[in-house]
């Protein structure tokens, strides 16, 4: 009876143990799982997170064994993370600065740009405020501090209020640089000591609406009927002033405008390539146009 229940013991063990060589001397299923399936890590600009989102959402549609994870946080953070290797894909509305490729080349990392939309920079106001253009020369001097009431542009006599994106946006080192400095890379000139930084597109759009004195500047895809927009003219034209929109972004005569950018540490592979180039297809492109952004395709 012991002899029995021994030898139907060991034949249990042996099909247990043969059960378990065949599942691990099999493994290419687990394999082909994986890479069927992956994961994208996508941060950075406050200004494309939204567009990111969409596509994201969009895309796991369509491709239901990959997932993408879409924050914010500003282009610097976005940046920040690539060079940590923190993050697989970074969104930045500026382009990467000399210092941050540097920094990444110096541990070995080969930092790959993409262009996938374009943007203007809306300069906008309260509704309630007469004044509706400004000249490129006007606005860079509200932001430096040498023009403080609206009186002095053909409006009300009233402070101006001058709102801004906080120091780690995209946003505020392109207008820094584009309006502020007006292209001069010689000029160090700053901000304005009293303006008041805001973490998101969506606060600067608040607080323009509720407080007829301010001014501010935001992505076009975030700009709402609750502000108004102000036509900004050229240095060259300062008697011609244009609104910002796709088709002045297109054909170039609003000048508050720039790429919208992701990188990638290296050379892009596998589902970070394949995303990227869903992102430039005309699908995606479809969905920067529904978002108040300007498609490259549109180029």
């Amino acid at each position: 009876m012991r002899y029995r229940f021994f030898v139907i013991l060991c034949a249990l063990l042996i099909g247990l143990t043969s059960c378990g060589l065949s599942k691990r001397s099999n493994p290419s299923s687990s394999q082909n799982e994986t890479q069927q399936s992956g994961y994208i890590d996508n941060k950075g600009s406050d200004t494309i997170v939204n567009l990111a989102l969409a596509w994201a959402e969009k895309y796991q549609t369509l491709h239901p064994d990959v997932r993408i994870s879409v924050t914010g946080g500003g282009s610097g953070t976005g940046l920040t993370g690539l060079i940590n290797q923190s993050v697989d894909i970074a969104n930045a509305s500026r382009q990467i600065k000399e210092e941050e490729i540097e920094s990444a080349r110096s541990i070995g990392l080969n930092p790959q740009e993409f262009v996938i939309a374009r943007d203007a920079i809306a300069v906008i106001v309260n509704p309630e405020n007469p004044v509706d253009h400004l000249t490129l020369t006007q606005l860079s001097a509200i932001y430096r501090g040498e023009i403080n009431n609206w009186q002095e542009v053909g409006g009300e006599d009233r402070p101006i209020v001058r709102l801004s994106r906080e120091t780690n946006s995209g946003t505020h080192v392109f207008f820094l640089e584009a309006v502020i400095r007006l292209g001069d890379n010689d000029d160090e000139t700053i901000f304005s000591a009293n303006t008041l930084l805001l973490p998101s597109s969506e606060g600067i759009i608040a607080e323009v609406r509720e407080n007829p004195n301010a001014i501010g500047y935001d992505g076009l895809g975030y700009v709402t009927s609750e502000v108004k927009m102000v036509g900004i003219s050229s240095l060259e034209t300062p008697d011609v002033f244009v609104i910002p929109s796709v088709a002045s972004v297109t054909n170039g005569t609003y000048l508050i405008s720039r790429n919208l950018y992701m990188y990638t540490p290296d050379v892009p592979a596998g589902i970070i390539m394949e995303y990227i180039d869903w992102v430039h297809s005309e699908e995606a492109q479809k969905i920067v146009a529904e978002l108040g952004f300007v498609p490259i395709s549109s180029e």
